[in-house]
């Protein structure tokens, strides 16, 4: 939730600030613009002073064992503007891995902050006085290589560039301009060809789409600034990048980290990027890739893998910030029910609290007995349940969990007391998870509230932190705050006054914070306030959300001991290991729907793949364009990774059975979601065992097709299947751009794509319900027959579905399937407890067809009596012939025969073919075949190989 003002008085007050911008424009220093007008002449501008005249190196010095380079770098001459320079530097540098180096900057003589290992655990640097104390070699040529990236340098004035070392192609080179380091003030810049594309840098809603474009501002700075402002400080600080460049037909990607925390303006022109860093230290990790599949594997393991989610949680939710008693809830269970629409998880908003406290229970909306009655009741359905919780703890003293923070002393302070805001319930502190004892007391709470309700998972929201006020407040003794009877409870109502008198709440450079300059401090913790040992506010302010995600994990898993859900708004570099994230505060509108896919795929980038937009938007709009917007939003947020939606309670009621049309295209969707839930699933171990993204950009897995390089309307869920959602009022066709190879349509298999690369849109048809999902050749996909809750549904019998190139002579596909029980916190594969299965399957002379798999710890599938019923094959002529199969453990065909199969047949269908070339699409072709092998029972649990030939008639 965001402390804003309804959506329709927002253009009210964008007016107001245009008419007060134009009057101070018109006017300065009481002398009007008429009178200004008088003045022919003007003097000329003053150049801005350098902010720096960068350093030399003085020394450079190989340490023994692989402990890297360290230098010495001093000022070459003094500018005091933004401060004074830091005299003295000391360089660190490290080839950590074979595909990875760090090159750090830092203060030589006195530590500066930087973020914590103990919340992001990684290598340490060497100490301070390394630099100066004579171990090592003296390191004096100009290279310094490591087996995928060479490092490189300039003495005087110093400058470092990093290239890779099989092409010697430049990643990443400051030589343009001068290093700056100043307390307060740090600036780098790197050179780029203009044929870069830049993806990543947020959290921020991009309306150019996923690459980054020239000019646009990135600031990265936790705000709680909705979702609506555009290229702006969001939620989240991710401060990465992957640059992805055609080299003669050919994608190479590599990625940059900056590891700070520290408010940044980050401008990018296209041929340069320059970094703009209000503290910390210049702490780089480059990533060589050369894929992009690689950079974020590569990244993953150094921040963290993602974390592993249960299984329900890839169903769908359903949430609304009103459901204000009890039988609402109820109500909507029900309804989903009864229109078969498929749901899995419930949500509470903060309406199920006592006057909005966390971890409490309004003893009249949610009276805990009958609470607990409709737990026990959709959990023996196979349903899960999820509340909310925010960071800020009530002011009361008659609140034991106020009560016992204060007794544990783990609130943020200033001026020694505990930061007086105001969010929700009215005046709160801020707890402080980076104090050891804060995150235990967090941990405590998260249990005794478990005991009081067992939630199945946790939402943390206002996390950035948000505060309705700015600055340093008091508890007012002339009216209530929080005002019961007021209508706008996000307008402060505490007595507060601007902190102006300190460096780190008035900085010597102000960065474009909440995207108009704004006070670092602005609806927020004021920046001089102070955490645990004496860590400013200024520099842990965006590490806030991802302290509390670390400790809300902890607490979830140590109570239950299962793996924990938690979804957080706020986060920082390595989030994806604790939490799914959600985009924030949208508005129901079709430019937000666009907007959504970008920002889905950017999480991705960051290491955090459980990721979604609210469906149908959280903001009504005015006048709301709801049914076909929430039709069209369905059949997107199907297959956004995380898909639920949830509305303000403001808007109208949007649940997906409101409206017939809405339901239909929710049935048609969500049901093809829940078939694909095995797959879906199997993405998630991928991820969490290389970072790979569930929902990925077309360039993924093809980034030598450069067309794809800026579509951000279309998306992958893994490898090999795509999304073209529709994404325009009124539209019954969707453009589709099509990476080369045979696509077939999910939803009717006969229907295909033929593309053979020139990156020409091809027109489909999308009529009101239904939404284009492609699966690629070279995929054997795996789905199930679906239904209208996760665990029923992974209990029915799959069919795989393989896709090989049109009328193929030969070739191969390839997929895999994952399955646990989804309790365990570890995603391990371990012997009777999950199981995976490789699928490959080859067409050798257009006739010879074999499809086989490998099974790695088969006997928890085959406890759970999984088969596979059916396998789809797609692209080949002809039909099946001569079937023979072979199961693992049978003592001869016919037993193995007889295991498999109940009645086998072979089914066969025309295939309508869409070419797209250089010309024009040709539409209604009948060429290739849908073909079908039923009436199986090969157990998921044994490896098989399963042959047959293909006939075709004379």
């Amino acid at each position: 939730m965001l402390p804003r003002p309804p959506s329709h008085l927002l253009p009210w007050r964008c007016l107001l600030l245009l008419l007060l911008t134009l009057t101070l424009a018109c006017t300065s220093n009481g002398v009007s613009a008429t009178a200004k007008a008088k003045h022919k002449a003007k003097a000329p501008a003053a150049a801005p002073k350098p902010a720096g005249f960068g350093y030399r190196l003085v020394s450079l010095v190989q340490r023994p064992n692989g402990g890297g380079l360290v230098g010495l770098l001093q000022v070459k001459r003094r500018s005091s503007t933004f401060g004074p320079d830091i005299p003295r530097l000391r360089l660190f540098v490290k080839h950590e891995t074979k595909d990875r180096v760090r090159v750090q900057v830092t203060d030589a003589e006195k530590q500066r902050w930087e973020v914590p290992y103990d919340l992001l655990p990684r290598e340490p640097s060497p100490p301070l006085g390394v630099a100066t104390d004579g171990h090592g070699a003296p390191f004096t040529v100009g290279e310094y290589p490591g087996q995928d990236l060479v490092f490189t340098y300039g003495r005087d004035p110093f400058w470092f560039a990093v290239h890779r070392r099989s092409t010697r192609q430049p990643l990443f080179n400051t030589s343009g301009a001068p290093l700056v380091f100043k307390d307060q003030y740090l600036e780098v810049s790197t050179r780029l060809p203009g044929d870069a594309a830049l993806y990543g840098l947020g959290e921020n809603t991009q309306p150019g789409g996923i690459k980054l474009r020239p000019n646009d501002p990135y600031t990265l700075y936790t705000t709680d600034a909705s979702a609506i402002n555009l290229n702006t400080d969001l939620y989240g600080s991710h401060p990465v990048y992957v640059d992805l460049r055609n080299l003669a037909g050919r994608g190479v990607a590599h990625a940059v980290l900056l590891l700070n925390s520290n408010g940044m303006d980050v401008f990018y022109t296209g041929t340069s990027l320059t970094y703009k860093v209000i503290g910390g230290l210049l702490d780089f990790y480059f990533f060589a890739g050369p894929t992009p599949l690689a950079v974020v594997d590569q990244y993953t393991a150094m921040i963290g893998r993602p974390a592993p989610m249960p299984y329900w949680a890839f169903g769908f939710h359903q949430c609304r910030w009103g459901y204000h008693n009890l039988s609402v809830v109820e109500d909507v269970v029900e309804n989903y029910r009864s229109a078969q629409i498929p749901l899995d998880v419930i949500w509470n908003d903060d309406d199920h609290m006592d006057a909005r406290k966390d971890f409490t229970l309004s003893p009249v909306n949610y009276p805990r007995p009958k609470l607990l009655a409709f737990l026990d009741k959709i959990h023996k359905r196979g349903m899960k349940y999820i509340v909310l919780i925010d960071p800020g703890i009530n002011v009361n003293d008659t609140y034991g969990v106020y009560q016992r923070g204060m007794q544990r002393d783990i609130f943020i302070k200033l001026d020694g007391q505990p930061y007086l805001a105001q969010v929700w319930p009215g005046p709160v502190y801020f707890p402080d998870f980076i104090n050891p004892n804060g995150a235990s007391w967090w941990i405590d709470e998260v249990r005794r509230f478990h005991e009081l309700v067992p939630v199945d998972g946790l939402w943390i929201d206002m996390n950035e932190a948000s505060n309705f006020c700015t600055g340093k407040c008091t508890i007012p003794t002339t009216h209530r705050c929080p005002d019961p009877t007021s209508k706008e409870p996000w307008l402060c109502c505490l007595d507060c006054k601007n902190i102006t008198n300190t460096r780190w709440d008035e900085p010597p450079y102000k960065i474009n914070a909440s995207g108009k300059t704004a006070r670092l401090g602005f609806n927020t913790i004021a920046t001089s306030a102070v955490h645990y040992n004496g860590i400013l506010e200024y520099n842990a302010h965006s590490l806030y959300g991802f302290s509390q995600a670390i400790a809300t994990h902890k607490g979830l898993q140590s109570i239950q001991g299962k793996r924990p859900f938690i979804l957080t708004r706020s986060t920082f570099i390595g989030s994806g290991a604790y939490a799914a994230h959600w985009t924030g505060d949208n508005k129901g509108t079709w430019e937000d729907l666009r907007y959504s896919i970008s920002t889905m795929l950017n999480f991705g980038i960051f290491g955090m793949p459980m990721v979604g937009a609210d469906i149908c938007g959280f903001y009504p709009a005015k006048p709301p364009p709801l049914e076909e917007l929430c039709s069209r939003w369905i059949e997107l947020g199907a297959f956004y990774p995380f898909s639920r939606d949830h509305a303000n309670f403001a808007s109208a009621r949007q649940e997906l059975y409101q409206w017939e049309s809405v339901a239909r295209s929710a049935r048609n969707a969500l049901g093809m979601r829940y078939r694909m839930l095995p797959y879906l699933y199997t993405l998630n171990y991928q991820a969490h065992l290389t970072g790979a993204p569930v929902a990925r950009p077309l360039f993924f897995s093809f980034p030598d097709f450069a067309p794809c390089y800026g579509v951000s309307n279309q998306f992958l869920l893994g490898a090999g299947v795509m999304v073209s959602p529709v994404l325009e009022q009124g539209a019954s066709s969707v453009d589709a751009v099509f990476p080369p190879g045979t696509w077939y349509n999910l939803f009717d298999t006969s229907k295909a794509v033929v593309s053979t690369g020139s990156g020409a849109a091809v027109r489909l048809p999308a009529p009101l319900n239904e939404v284009n999902v492609h699966v690629h050749q070279g995929t054997v996909l795996p789905l199930q027959r679906g239904g209208t809750i996760s665990r029923d549904a992974r209990a029915t019998p799959f069919t795989l579905v393989v896709a090989f190139p049109l009328g193929a002579a030969d070739a191969d596909a390839e997929g895999a399937v994952y399955v646990d029980d989804d309790e365990r916190p570890a995603m391990v594969l371990t012997e009777g407890q999950a199981t995976y299965a490789r699928f490959h399957a080859a067409v050798r002379g257009g006739k010879e067809v074999t499809v086989r798999s490998d099974v790695a710890m088969g006997s928890y599938v085959m406890h759970k009596g999984l088969v596979i019923e059916r396998i789809t094959v797609l692209g080949l002529h002809g039909a099946g012939r001569d079937l023979a199969i072979r199961v693992d453990g049978a003592d001869d065909d016919a037993t193995a025969v007889a295991v498999a199969t109940s009645r086998p047949y072979f089914l066969a269908a025309d295939a309508q073919v869409m070419h797209r070339g250089e010309e024009d699409a040709v539409e209604g072709e009948k060429r290739g075949v849908t073909m079908e092998v039923g009436g199986l029972e090969l157990p998921l649990g044994k490896s098989f190989t399963m042959t047959w030939n293909m006939h075709i008639e004379a």
